[in-house]
């Protein structure tokens, strides 16, 4: 059975930017231009709360994973924590220098990271909203930051192109991948921690084995892809992009499953529910549609092996590549993606070689300079020698 249009909520008075489920299901949050947040009720003819305090443009809501609190991040540089049963006044904290364009909790509720257009990503603790340490080697604006599920790694997108993956411990980057052709506009973990998933402006999503640097996955779509949420089995992921659609891609076949229609206008923000029945989406239409999925559920069994797999958005066959994630088998007939892994193998170890001969020649290049400069100042200094010599001799003379 397709997916299907449940419900939509109107309230907000510009575009929505950010969408996300509460624990249950029972409530959704959603952010808006308008500067607000709306806590709607997913029970029919229950009312929706309108919650008001930013000073400008929310750019981002997220319950934590009790559900008991909602965290917002705004243009006017703050971050607010509100509690989800509407009672007593929000956490207000200046965060950033700039614009706050991600908020996201840790999967213990303990801590939450923040990302902005001054360049840092932030960590802090939930209970005393203390600052812990920035994270600060993006050289454009931050648009995205997620914990992994075990909370060892952050991973963020930038609009410097790049999307980096950092050790919490260390607080140090230790991979950046730099596939993208243009700003990185959202990121996100697989539900097993083992990849992430991005997607910009190149009208892309790529997805990254973490454990061995790699691309696994490539789509090429129609417009620019602002935002994507992992299925919680695994084997799906969800897209929004400007051209008003949502995708919705198997990751285990490599392919686009289904292009939704909602929207009038570019769709911003799309989320699942954590049990992955739902999924909401926002758009500049000041709309927020709840979908329901309508997979097939019975079919998640055994850790599925890997498999080759690659597709373009528009529905075409696309780039070719392994993906390992633990996902889960859906019971569907894989798709060959016309590559072999012996051609993908030797395809690594040319890629290797080569690199170790441009390391080689960098090595090269860099002694002739060296012997270039010790050459010219033996010159020069043969020269001024010579010199110095004719005049004890023109004085001699004298």
């Amino acid at each position: 059975e397709d997916p299907s249009l449940e419900r939509h909520f109107k309230g907000h008075r510009d575009a929505v930017t950010s969408v996300d489920f509460g624990l249950n299901k029972k409530q959704l949050v959603s952010g808006s231009m308008d500067s607000c947040l709306m806590i709607w009720s997913m029970k029919p003819q229950m009312r929706a709360y309108r919650l008001v305090g930013h000073k400008d443009a929310v750019l981002c809501v997220q319950f934590s994973p009790s559900g008991h609190l909602v965290a917002s991040g705004s243009r006017d540089k703050t971050v607010r924590l509100w509690m989800s049963n509407l009672k007593g006044e929000p956490t207000v904290f200046k965060a950033h220098t700039a614009t706050v364009r991600s908020v996201h909790f840790s999967s213990d509720g303990q801590s939450f990271v923040t990302a902005s257009d001054d360049k840092s990503i932030k960590v802090w603790t939930v209970q005393r909203q203390k600052f812990l340490f920035s994270l600060s080697q993006h050289i454009n604006w931050v648009r995205c930051a997620r914990f992994s599920p075990d909370g060892r790694l952050i991973v963020s997108a930038s609009d410097d192109k790049t999307v980096k993956v950092w050790d919490k411990t260390s607080r140090e980057c230790i991979h950046s991948f730099c596939e993208h052709g243009g700003f990185v506009n959202h990121v996100d973990f697989h539900p097993s921690g083992n990849c992430i998933a991005a997607g910009g402006t190149d009208s892309t999503v790529k997805v990254w084995d973490v454990r061995m640097n790699r691309l696994l996955q490539h789509y090429q779509g129609n417009s620019a892809v602002n935002s994507l949420s992992f299925h919680p089995s695994g084997n799906y992921l969800v897209t929004a992009s400007s051209d008003s659609t949502l995708k919705i891609l198997d990751l285990l076949e490599g392919r686009l499953l289904y292009t939704l229609h909602g929207h009038q206008g570019p769709a911003s923000c799309v989320a699942f529910s954590r049990d992955g029945d739902l999924f909401a989406s926002g758009g500049s239409d000041e709309q927020v549609m709840v979908w329901k999925t309508n997979f097939d559920t019975a079919d998640y069994g055994d850790v599925v092996k890997p498999q080759k797999c690659g597709s373009s958005m528009d529905g075409t066959h696309g780039t070719g590549s392994e993906m390992d994630c633990d996902i889960h088998h859906k019971k569907t007939k894989p798709q060959d993606s016309g590559r072999t892994h012996q051609q993908q193998e030797e395809e690594t170890s040319l890629a290797n070689t080569l690199e170790h001969i441009m390391g080689q020649l960098d090595v090269l290049t860099q002694t002739v300079s060296i012997l270039e400069q010790r050459l010219t100042l033996t010159e020069d200094k043969l020269k001024e020698c010579l010199e110095n010599q004719q005049k004890i001799i023109q004085n001699k003379t004298n």
